[in-house]
């Protein structure tokens, strides 16, 4: 199981703290505003390639765990 930790960094100095894909600058938001305009992860890949497909795949996974354990606990 893949942790935050291991895919998205929070630091106040980089874009003020918002959090991003390690190692890089690109926002995570960024990945969900993509897919919710119905672009393809490719699409985002394209245009942030400092970004992986792993890290890509691993922050999706995470939301979904958390949107589904957040859905049990409720």
């Amino acid at each position: 199981m893949t942790t935050t930790t291991q895919v998205i960094h929070v630091d106040p100095d980089i874009l003020g703290g918002t959090p991003v894909f390690i190692g890089t600058r690109v926002p995570v938001k960024s990945l969900f505003d993509y897919i919710e305009a119905g672009e393809s992860l490719d699409e985002f890949l394209q245009q942030f390639p400092s970004v992986s497909r792993q890290q890509a795949i691993a922050g999706l996974e995470l939301a979904r765990e958390a949107l589904v354990s957040h859905a049990r606990s409720a």
